[in-house]
């Protein structure tokens, strides 16, 4: 079956198009389970775009179909498909905005997939000619004054404490009066905002406990007045970062005598407490009172540090600002001492397969060490997000034991239950051999992206 289109223009670069099934179901049923109402069904699909089909442009989905079911859209040209959620009974909508690298034409089909139970069904719907460049208005025979281009002033939020279940967003707009605002917050909800006075407008947003805030996407607030619409992102943090970085997971620790060898590594991680972030450029690194911070390696995330150190005492004098100026400064100090011959007095503890502050992809990673032969090794691992993107979901610190082998080789493995980008684990070990155990700790960094 062709597909019918209805073609509703809003403005000069942006299209409404109501479209009809054009394709059959993608499993053929016999005629018996056709007749059946539960069937699943797909009535039809809707889609605007603020500019057509250009980059940046974002296209929106409204779908009706069989209640309670799942519903996802792939677009040749797209690499990933879009999932649509049921806003009403039978109603399914959902948005996607257009990437740089996406090779969408108007000759590509749009298929709609709606599953309930076990059933499926599919139908390809299609863009529109003229959808890839949106018709301009033919000139007016006489001049006519130009149209004010519409424009949001400014968009901002007054900053919460803490990001957690109960918090009050409100949210502020500045732009020309007599129009209609609301505030979209990714993986939460839209907000409707009003007119408090003229061009004045504001929207608020109580944080519920099952919210699932999606920190990567930005918060987005649409003013549309006439036949005109506009969008602006939400450029300021969400809390009130008051507070200065803090230096954790120091290596060597404070006071710590490390035995001379060819290297020894020198770092430690920042904590900005769900601040904005530590800013790399504002960090600087004095060994014994010489600026090391060129030789460093240094992100928002950790410093570290590798050198053969001289025998003796070393300090270590860190200084770091966030990115709205909030300033930190730690000192602390450690010694390298002649290794002894003597009896050891711990359990030998060293991690194989990771340097300290190393980068880990998403799934299981596994962690390979050497203790003494036969010695027990308690493992914990934690978990920290990098900002409070998820209520009603509690990272519980991972626990386990393993016993080294004869050569005193050990491996543990673990997987986080919410694999964020930029979520710092630190995984503590303590090994136990008779009267005898030593700690160490070793501090992993999920890939950004």
């Amino acid at each position: 079956m062709k597909a019918h289109l209805q073609a509703h223009l809003r403005n000069q670069v942006a299209a409404l198009f109501f479209l009809l099934p054009v394709a059959t179901a993608l499993v053929a049923l016999p005629a018996t389970v056709m007749a059946q109402p539960a069937a699943p069904e797909l009535r039809s699909l809707e889609v605007t775009s603020d500019d057509g089909l250009r980059a940046g442009a974002e296209l929106e989905f409204t779908v009706e179909g069989t209640p309670r079911s799942r519903v996802g859209l792939r677009i040749n040209g797209v690499r990933r498909d879009i999932a649509l959620r049921e806003t009403e009974r039978g109603v399914y909508t959902g948005s996607y905005t257009i990437k740089r690298q996406d090779r969408i034409s108007p000759a590509n089909p749009i298929r709609a997939t709606l599953r309930t139970r076990n059933r499926n069904i599919a139908v390809n719907y299609s863009f529109p000619a003229g959808m890839a460049n949106p018709a301009v208005a033919a000139p007016l025979a006489a001049p006519v004054p130009p149209v004010a281009v519409l424009k949001i002033e400014r968009f901002s939020v007054a900053p919460i404490d803490k990001i957690e279940p109960g918090a009050e967003l409100k949210f502020s707009l500045n732009g020309p009066p007599g129009g209609s605002a609301e505030v979209e917050i990714p993986g939460v909800n839209r907000v409707s905002m009003r007119e408090v006075r003229p061009g004045a407008y504001e929207g608020a947003y109580t944080l519920r406990r099952m919210d699932n805030l999606l920190p990567s996407r930005p918060i987005v607030a649409t003013l549309r007045v006439g036949n005109q619409s506009v969008k602006s992102n939400l450029t300021q943090a969400l809390t009130a970062d008051a507070k200065p970085p803090v230096l954790r997971n120091l290596a060597p620790r404070e006071g710590e005598a490390v035995v001379d060898r060819a290297a020894i590594s020198v770092s430690a991680t920042f904590d900005d407490a769900g601040g904005v972030g530590v800013d790399p450029k504002s960090v600087r690194i004095l060994l014994s009172g010489r600026n090391v911070t060129p030789d460093s390696e240094v992100t928002p995330q950790f410093f570290s540090y590798r050198a053969d150190l001289p025998i003796g005492r070393h300090t270590v004098d860190v200084t770091a600002r966030d990115m709205v100026g909030n300033a930190m400064h730690k000192t602390w100090g450690f010694d390298v001492v002649v290794p002894v011959s003597a009896m050891p007095a711990t359990v030998p503890l060293q991690i194989t397969s990771h340097a300290n502050n190393a980068i880990v992809d998403g799934g299981t990673t596994v962690v390979r060490g050497r203790t003494a032969p036969g010695a027990v090794v308690d493992i914990r691992v934690q978990a920290f997000i990098p900002v409070a993107a998820l209520f009603g979901v509690n990272q519980e610190p991972m626990t386990q034991r393993v016993q080294a082998d004869g050569n005193g080789n050990f491996t543990f493995s673990f997987a986080s239950q919410l694999p964020l980008p930029g979520t710092r684990y630190e995984v503590t070990m303590v090994s136990h051999k008779a009267d005898l155990s030593t700690e160490s700790k070793l501090v992993l960094f999920q890939k950004q992206g």
